[in-house]
């Protein structure tokens, strides 16, 4: 079989597949779902992802999912913490469960751990890397933080117009 005939099949599979919309009142179809959207369809606020996904893909019937950005992104919370997602990011969703997840880590001390998994239980997201896990407030993820600058993008556009910050120090080419 010839590239351009898997290349034909392969299209002819994806596009037989529509995506998710969000439906009107009467069963019509509107705009396609996000992926933030998609987010909260499993009990998920949409702040566990930072802003600028370009697409996503998902299987409804595995709950597989990826997620793309440009580039990759990173920032700093609560000055404390520091988060990378990488250009893709990938793993399992199901209700109020993410799992096997790659592509998003944190730094602890000196070393970036992979976060493999959240979980939702109630008011609070649980956040696992290995055997060690950090529990925090939803209310604390209800927007999406900015790479770059995470959820402090007004202050430091402040500071910049008074003159005091003249650069971005969270920007990341990783």
């Amino acid at each position: 079989m010839s590239t351009i005939q898997r290349i034909c099949i392969f299209l002819s599979l994806f596009l037989a597949t529509p995506p998710p919309f969000l439906a009107t009142a009467d069963g019509g179809r509107t705009t396609p779902l996000t992926a933030y959207d998609i987010l909260q369809s499993y009990d998920f606020p949409v702040g566990i992802l930072p802003e600028g996904v370009t697409h996503y893909e998902i299987n409804g019937a595995t709950g597989k999912f990826s997620a793309y950005f440009d580039g990759s992104c990173s920032f700093s919370l609560e000055g404390s913490y520091q988060l990378k997602y990488k250009s893709k990011i990938s793993g399992y969703i199901s209700k109020d469960k993410l799992t096997k997840l790659s592509g998003v880590s944190v730094k602890v001390l000196f070393l970036w751990l992979n976060i493999d998994e959240v979980k939702r239980n109630g008011d609070k997201l649980d956040f696992s890397v290995g055997i060690l896990s950090a529990e925090f407030g939803i209310n604390n993820f209800y927007e999406s933080p900015r790479c770059g600058c995470g959820f402090n993008c007004k202050s430091i556009s402040e500071n910049r117009q008074r003159g005091g910050i003249r650069s971005n120090p969270f920007v990341s080419s990783i």
